[in-house]
């Protein structure tokens, strides 16, 4: 295979749960195309990341996957480093991303007996320090590590800690009689993203995914994090994406078509519009900089007034701390009920909302160069906190659309009309 050319070392991270069909012959087909291909290229070492599960106490469909890749590989007679880690902590994970759309959107939440089945979770970044970590592990030979975080919890607590951080009251109702197939239909019906392969999961998390061999901890030099901090993380790290996210670049690329009630990014929900203006983007950024405070928001002031006013009776900031200068802004400043997250002179402008809503929103403004002037972009973000912020978004959502439209429409007519009257300036 060109692509193994020159290479020493092949991860494989590749699972077919996804697969409308049998993802067990699919995962079998999978490793054995690689480990022919890796074996051409004269590899000299496979690394590969598979799923925690005693064969003794049986093994479900998934779980017994993961292993029989792991032999295929094997087979190969490359050395393979296999490591087994139960639910990984972090953006992407199958079990993670499950687990949180369930906290998001149940108030109430019905459990089958595996939310009471024992995990050993661990972040994503440790999972990459082990992964990285091996690539100097001396020997020739390969071997299987057991890898965990430093707790061993239920599912249902994993969820309950989930939903604290994110300031969530969740109640757990204990069904035993809800059998996996019941499961994976009711996941479907309220994660419709996990229709396809809820029942797979559901079929592994009946099987408790501990750490029995911890020769890990004593051959590598990392300390994984405990089920709390590992969360933290994650949401501290998916925060960090967000706020330095450029929606010019990220919607674009994304292959995410525009569709109503905005594009969902993970849990945040994303609505994006852009204007043309035949202006500079110093022109162009002007009426953003200038946006709140005396200088209104341009479009439907009346609603922004009554809004604010709202905010004020639920004991919210309302507009009445307007801005600290009518002309600038900086990083940290009150603007009416946001607060300037960032701000790059003609560039950019975030801001975070401090009024009273169910969850959490952003407005950002980005400006950028083209051939025929400038193009504004407008994105309105909000990450909802569960039900009621879902709610509040689809409910609000016509309102909002034409809002912001009608305000960036008139952030382009006033870019066009203030750079047209400074060129016949005298």
């Amino acid at each position: 295979m060109p692509s193994m050319v020159g290479v020493h070392t092949a991860y494989y991270l590749v699972h077919s749960m996804g697969s409308p069909g049998q993802f067990e012959q699919e995962d079998r087909q999978a490793a054995r195309n690689f480990a022919d291909a890796a074996r051409e290229a004269r590899i000299r070492r496979i690394i590969y990341l598979g799923g925690l599960g005693n064969q003794d106490q049986g093994l479900s469909a998934h779980l017994r996957s993961r292993h029989e890749v792991a032999d295929v590989l094997r087979s190969s007679g490359i050395p393979t480093i296999e490591f087994r880690a139960s639910i990984v902590i972090g953006s992407g994970s199958l079990s993670f991303e499950m687990i949180r759309a369930l906290v998001q959107r149940l108030p109430v939440m019905i459990c089958p007996r595996w939310v009471d089945v024992k995990a050993q979770p661990i972040a994503v970044e440790d999972v990459i320090a082990y992964l990285m970590a091996a690539l100097e592990l001396p020997g020739e030979r390969g071997s299987v590590f057991e890898i965990g975080g430093t707790d061993q919890v239920s599912y249902g607590e994993i969820m309950q800690e989930y939903a604290r951080q994110c300031g969530l009251r969740r109640w757990m109702i204990p069904v035993p009689v809800l059998t996996p197939r019941l499961s994976s239909l009711w996941l479907g019906l309220v994660t419709p993203i996990y229709a396809r392969i809820g029942r797979k999961l559901v079929d592994s998390m009946r099987n408790p995914t501990l750490v029995c061999d911890p020769s890990a901890l004593t051959i590598f030099a990392i300390k994984p994090k405990g089920m709390r901090a590992a969360i933290e993380r994650s949401l501290h790290h998916e925060d960090q994406e967000f706020a330095l996210t450029r929606w010019s670049d990220a919607l674009s690329s994304g292959g995410k078509p525009p569709s109503w009630g905005g594009v969902h990014f993970g849990t945040r929900l994303v609505d994006s519009r852009t204007a043309q203006v035949s202006v500079p983007p110093s022109s162009a950024f002007a009426p953003v900089r200038q946006i709140g405070g005396a200088n209104g928001w341009y479009f439907a002031n009346s609603l922004w007034w009554l809004r604010g006013s709202l905010d004020l009776l639920m004991g919210g900031v309302g507009l009445r701390r307007g801005r600290r200068d009518p002309h600038t802004l900086a990083a940290g400043d009150a603007l009416d009920f946001w607060r300037v997250e960032t701000f790059e002179a003609d560039r950019r402008l975030s801001l975070v909302a401090e009024m009273k809503v169910p969850g959490r929103a952003w407005l950002q403004f980005e400006v950028e160069p083209n051939s025929q002037g400038s193009v504004i972009r407008q994105t309105a973000i909000f990450d909802p906190a569960g039900l009621a912020g879902l709610m509040y978004w689809y409910t609000l959502y016509p309102v909002h659309r034409w809002i912001f439209k009608g305000m960036l429409q008139a952030i382009a007519a006033i870019a066009e009309r203030e750079a047209g009257i400074a060129s016949f300036q005298p």
